[in-house]
């Protein structure tokens, strides 16, 4: 019973994911997908490519019964149409022959959003031993666009798909970019191979492994546009920059020619040439000198300089910036003032009057600590 309700939980989950998806889908220009082709004499790859166009008008009705229609009344000649690739996401024309006794082209088709083709998975990477290494799948290489069991959608439909098939057979479309071959792969999806997950293999989803323009194609040159757009009659007109410059409209008028390419380079956006340079001064007659404040003009050095005379120049300017006298300089400060020295104090009052110094003071003071003994 758990498996049962676990089976009926992804169903509804993988209905609610769907709607968002689908809505977007409505948005996104349609086509006629071929799914398959029984001329093998038409260049037409079944499930990748669109019939966006017939006769340089754009497809926009899903009747299969006009499109058959536009294709009879070219019986006899050819008809012209815009092929959109989901390899490489590009666009080209492609005219075919219309044979009189059966005006048909032998392809089947159905009408589809080119949407469709986002719904790929990128192997990048392969574990050893693994259910996908078993079953042949290439890292990097390979591309799983689709599954006989059913319609799979978003980022997480594959998982969901891998998770319904555990221990049973699970076929999958995978398309081989180096060898540009389409194969059908079957693996068993296991928890129990010793590994993580259920294939045992990296898996890449989203624009940046989206399918690759095939490699027997010439690569794209440095500014080439990568993602072609088809342009039609019944299309309203909007400005192309692929364009060449006489037919798009501009909104300048196109600068003068020159006589040579190399001899005037103008912008685009200059509509007039540029103003002539200012009349050169006559050498004789004086000419003021440079303002008080102005800039002196430099002087043009001899192209046989070397770096000695430069440096012995910038030498020579610098001893003279250092001895030479600035009239913005202010003029040194004084030197300061000598301090002079004290005069000698004078004497005493009371030494003056007595006329004695301290050492007969100190004489008398002895004579008096004598004992009296001694006298006499």
């Amino acid at each position: 019973m758990s498996t049962v309700f676990g089976a009926l939980n992804r169903f509804i989950s993988r209905l609610d994911s769907e709607s968002p998806s689908q809505n977007s889908r409505h948005a996104s220009p349609y086509g006629f997908q071929i799914l398959r082709n029984k001329n093998l004499d038409i260049p037409i790859d079944p499930w990748y490519d669109f019939i966006v166009g017939i006769n340089g008008r754009q497809v926009d009705n899903p009747d299969p019964n006009l499109f058959a229609t536009e294709v009879r009344n070219c019986a006899g000649s050819s008809v012209s149409l815009t092929i959109w690739s989901a390899k490489g996401n590009r666009s080209r024309s492609l005219a075919l022959p219309i044979p009189t006794p059966s005006p048909t082209l032998g392809i089947t088709l159905q009408w589809s959003p080119l949407a469709v083709t986002e719904d790929v998975w990128h192997v990048l990477d392969v574990i050893p031993n693994s259910p996908a290494d078993n079953a042949g799948l290439l890292p990097y290489g390979d591309y799983i666009v689709g599954t006989p069991e059913g319609n799979v959608h978003g980022e997480s439909g594959l998982g969901e798909l891998v998770e319904d098939y555990l221990g049973r057979s699970l076929r999958l479309h995978v398309y081989n970019h180096e060898y540009a071959v389409t194969r059908l792969v079957t693996l068993t999806p296991s928890r129990t191979w010793g590994g993580s997950g259920a294939l045992g293999c990296i898996l890449g989803f989203g624009a940046l492994h989206r399918l690759p323009v095939p490699m027997t194609e010439p690569i794209a040159e440095p500014g080439e546009t990568l993602f072609e757009t088809a342009r039609f009659s019944n299309e309203e007109r909007r400005p192309s920059s692929t364009q060449p410059p006489s037919q798009s409209p501009s909104l300048y008028p196109p600068p003068a020619s020159a006589t040579h390419s190399s001899d005037l380079l103008l912008p685009a956006s200059i509509a007039s040439p540029p103003p002539p340079p200012p009349p050169l001064q006559s050498t004789t007659t004086p000419t003021a000198g440079p303002p008080r404040g102005a800039k002196k003009p430099r002087v043009a050095m001899a192209s046989k300089m070397t770096f000695d005379d430069y440096f012995r120049e910038g030498e020579q300017k610098s001893k003279e910036e250092d001895f030479a006298p600035s009239s913005k300089s202010t003029a040194p400060a004084p030197p300061p003032p000598k301090i002079p020295k004290a005069p000698a104090q004078a004497e005493s009052p009371k030494l003056a009057a007595d006329g004695q110094s301290d050492e007969e003071e100190a004489k008398e003071v002895q004579k008096e600590d004598v004992p009296e003994s001694m006298d006499g």
